[in-house]
């Protein structure tokens, strides 16, 4: 059974489910959605099968006072019908408040196989706060941590979502850094505390530089903060320093070179395919160069 089920099973423990037909005009993007919808392989798959199916799980929504609606679980059904011009979607309808909106949000969008640290950090940080202003603990009717209960749904371990948490203080250029892999979590966690201004002299030495801090780089940045030391001078002789044990990388990003491939391709074919290449120009070029000294 998937989130969304889940999900279903527990509105419809609470109130008789209706379903509806509604136009896609009426429809609203949940406020502050963390997870993203993008224009992606993806997404022009599933505009592709509700185009040839329809949409085979309706939406979840709930009613808004001006007689519209809000997205609870969706977003991604709702945006590949409007690509598709589709104009009414099947919908269950289910009154609840804001806070019970955030929480079965959050939960319905969590099985996503992929998630971008950056998604699980704003979603760990709604379903927190919205579950300490329910004053509830789930339906385990204790009062527990909340950063414990959503370990124990996700999986997760307390500490590391704390780390995912502390995430939503990284500025938005740093932040997307760690979703594209280019700053370790750790490291990133440490970079959290520092201020907003330190964060962007960080960005911009970085950027400068072409290297992100190690963890013990950064968290010899989190103590210069804490201790009123830390300025953009000192924040370059920290990241100009060598980092231990570790060798350069190259990465290359999945979207930028998947052009380059037949459709279809997983990440793990793309690197085999650039290794073949690469090699049979290395053997090309000794070929050559063999010819040209004979």
């Amino acid at each position: 059974m998937n989130n969304i089920d889940m999900l279903l099973d527990q509105l419809i423990a609470k109130e008789e489910p209706t379903i509806v037909q509604i136009s896609t005009d009426k429809l609203h993007p949940f406020p502050a959605h963390p997870f993203k919808v993008q224009d992606d392989e993806d997404m022009a798959q599933l505009t592709q099968s509700i185009q040839s199916q329809g949409v085979l799980t309706p939406l979840v929504i709930r009613p808004l006072e001006n007689g519209e609606y809000e997205v609870i679980s969706g977003h991604r059904r709702l945006h590949a019908c409007k690509k598709a011009g589709i104009e009414m979607i099947p919908a269950f309808i289910y009154s609840m408040d804001r806070s019970e909106a955030v929480v079965a949000m959050v939960d319905s969008n969590l099985h996503r196989e992929k998630l971008l640290p950056s998604e699980k950090a704003f979603a760990y940080k709604m379903k927190m706060d919205a579950m300490k202003h329910q004053g509830t603990s789930s339906q385990l009717g204790t009062k527990q941590r909340t950063d414990a209960l959503i370990a124990a749904q996700t999986n997760e371990s307390r500490n590391q979502v704390q780390r995912y948490v502390r995430l939503t203080n990284l500025i938005p250029g740093i932040l997307k850094l760690v979703d594209e892999q280019r700053m370790a979590l750790t490291p990133a966690v440490e970079i959290s505390y520092l201020t907003e201004e330190e964060q962007y002299d960080l960005l911009e030495t970085m950027e400068c530089e072409d290297r992100t801090p190690s963890l013990s780089q950064a968290q010899e940045l989190k103590r210069l903060s804490q201790d009123g030391l830390l300025d953009i001078d000192r924040t370059f002789d920290i990241l100009r320093q060598p980092k231990g044990n570790q060798q350069d990388k190259l990465i290359l990003r999945i979207d930028e070179i998947r052009k380059y491939f037949p459709s279809g391709y997983s990440a793990l074919q793309m690197s085999q395919e650039i290794f073949r290449l690469l090699e049979d120009n290395r053997s090309r070029t000794i070929r050559q160069r063999d010819r040209d000294e004979r």
